[in-house]
């Protein structure tokens, strides 16, 4: 095994940070942070260099997207089988790592989970190459997975391979993002290093309008749009939804007997809920079966796939690959682009010393 890259060979002069990335998902997080920029100091920039990810439809939004020109920089296999020692070295690493076993949605397995162990591939890329900075990225419910334990043993690795890091939850409708998504991201800066990350604060969003009627239709969406097409639904679903308010679902809606869902126990808040055009959208996810689709306000319909992207902040020229039941999971995996890039400006701006409004972390409390 080779040397690992040795640490201190920065740069108060370095502008440009070559970025790599596991778990890469469709290209949230990359979409950001290449598109990250400072005002008046153009200089400061991320640059791709690699990227993994184990699906291939995935794998392909990614590479139409993001690296058009460099396709073979974007390795898809599962992360345990990747030559790690082939990856070559980086500024910058970016690791969704996934999140099904820490989310509050389902058992919560934690490390005792197939994904929960999937976060070591990360530390490993950490200790071989030593970049400059990172940025991990999980669900809320990480915090309490395996009773917190999960959460310490996580940032414990982080800091033992060489890493002051700065954990927070952030609630992205906060940042501007038309959807009520939060989530635990940690960013690391090298220990050497004389920079101290600060949480950008909500402060200069407090006037955007997140609401998901704007999101879905300013402007409107092109008849030509990628990924617009409409989703099937059943006469008996159609019927139900003309029912269900903006804001409820089949269990809080008047709904005539014959259009009741007759699940014992069951009051599920997100099983057929219309959004309300007023709010933030609840969270996208890559589900869509047994009516978690998210539905449409005015219309008795689930959204198309660019409108979910809407809601992720995507712009409308990013083209997502794959089958439609492949491109929801895609968009429901994915980091809001909108969010991903505030945080990737202010890590730019710490590493340039340009001084940005920023607030106290905020890692407890409701998800």
């Amino acid at each position: 095994m080779s040397e690992p890259v040795r640490k201190g060979y920065l740069t108060m002069e370095k502008t440009v940070f070559t970025l790599g990335e596991l778990f890469c998902g469709p290209g949230g997080l990359a979409w950001g942070a290449l598109h990250a920029s400072i005002p008046d100091h153009p200089e400061y920039q991320i640059v791709h260099k690699w990227a993994n990810d184990y699906d291939a439809d995935t794998c392909e939004t990614y590479r139409t997207n993001i690296c058009p020109q460099d396709p073979n920089s974007v390795i898809c296999g599962d992360v345990r089988q990747l030559d790690i020692e082939s990856l070559g070295p980086i500024d910058a690493l970016a690791f969704g790592f996934p999140c099904n076993d820490f989310s509050v949605v389902g058992e919560q397995k934690g490390f005792a989970g197939t994904f929960g162990p999937l976060y070591t591939y990360g530390i490993k890329v950490l200790e071989r190459y030593n970049p400059l900075w990172f940025l991990a990225e999980n669900v809320g419910g990480l915090r309490s997975a395996n009773e917190g334990k999960a959460f310490e043993k996580i940032q414990s690795d982080m800091r033992a391979s060489g890493y002051r890091i700065y954990p927070n939850l952030y609630k992205f409708e906060e940042y501007g993002v038309p959807q009520a998504r939060h989530r635990m991201i940690i960013v690391g800066i090298r220990e050497d290093l004389p920079y101290e990350f600060k949480i950008p604060s909500t402060k200069p969003y407090v006037n955007c309008d997140v609401s998901c009627r704007t999101a879905i239709e300013v402007p409107p969406i092109a008849a030509e749009a990628f990924n617009n097409e409409l989703t099937k639904q059943s006469a008996k679903v159609v019927e139900r939804l003309k029912y269900i308010k903006p804001g409820q679902n089949a269990f809080n809606a008047d709904l005539p007997e014959e259009l009741r869902l007759n699940v014992k126990g069951a009051k599920i808040s997100q099983i057929y809920k219309r959004l309300d055009p007023e709010k933030p959208s609840y969270t996208v996810t890559g589900s869509g079966g047994g009516g978690t689709h998210i539905y449409h306000y005015s219309e008795p319909r689930a959204l198309t796939n660019r409108e979910r992207a809407r809601l992720q902040t995507f712009p409308d020229s990013f083209r997502f690959c794959g089958s439609k039941e492949s491109v929801r999971k895609q968009i429901g995996m994915a980091v809001p682009v909108a969010g991903a890039k505030v945080i990737f400006e202010a890590i730019l701006k710490t590493f340039a010393g340009i001084p940005y409004e920023w607030m106290d972390p905020y890692i407890s409390g409701e998800d």
